[in-house]
């Protein structure tokens, strides 16, 4: 089970919720249009970036700012280069990454730009080393995890730090992130229920958080 929450940043309140199995595009694009068609005014999005949101908020939203989710971005750079890296280039680039949730002006913005550049020239002899099958002659990139965090930070780029120049923008999902840790520690206390009577705690949890 999978629960998408649409949340406002500045007033806490969830404008619209669905319970799923994952997120979809058509779901996630009927979603925004009904918060369009219900009037509901949005300034920017903050997500984590995943595929199908994106695509949904291009649709619907095109001219609405996209942030992505720093907190994010540091999170999976931490899974995938793991907290103990062995090689000086993932070393290097999990202390970058690290930094992110520090940068609150343009100049840190521009110094950690210029770093992550330096790094990657550093280091691309390496970044794209390969290895091969004596069998097959098939080829393949030896530092997988390395290169999905720089394809990551590639891809999110442009939308890492928007909230440079817009205070409204919030940097992370975190006060989202919150509001799911505090529903689910509620849900464990009720280990018992059945599926049915879970999806009724959940629509409850989020009415009542809502009147408060």
């Amino acid at each position: 089970m999978c629960l998408v929450l649409y949340h406002d940043h500045d007033i806490r309140y969830i404008q619209l919720h669905r319970l799923t199995d994952r997120e979809r595009y058509e779901e996630v694009r009927e979603d925004l249009e009904n918060l369009k068609k219900l009037g509901v005014e949005i300034e920017s999005i903050t997500c984590d970036g995943h595929r199908a949101v994106l695509k949904a908020i291009r649709k619907v939203y095109p001219r609405v700012y996209v942030q992505r989710c720093l907190f994010h971005i540091q999170r999976m750079a931490r899974v995938w280069l793991t907290s103990r890296p062995q090689s000086d280039c993932a070393k290097e680039l999990l202390i970058l990454t690290q930094q992110l949730m520090s940068l609150n002006t343009k100049q840190k913005v521009y110094q950690w730009m210029y770093d992550i550049h330096c790094w990657e020239e550093r280091y691309m002899g390496f970044i794209n080393e390969r290895s091969i099958n004596p069998f097959t002659f098939r080829t393949w990139y030896k530092h997988k995890m390395i290169r999905r965090v720089r394809t990551l930070l590639k891809r999110a780029w442009l939308n890492m730090f928007l909230y440079i120049d817009n205070d409204n923008i919030p940097k992370t999902t975190n006060a989202l992130e919150g509001y799911f840790s505090h529903l689910k520690n509620h849900l464990n206390i009720h280990r018992g229920l059945t599926l049915q009577h879970r999806i009724g705690f959940i629509k409850w949890y989020l009415y009542f958080n809502n009147v408060r």
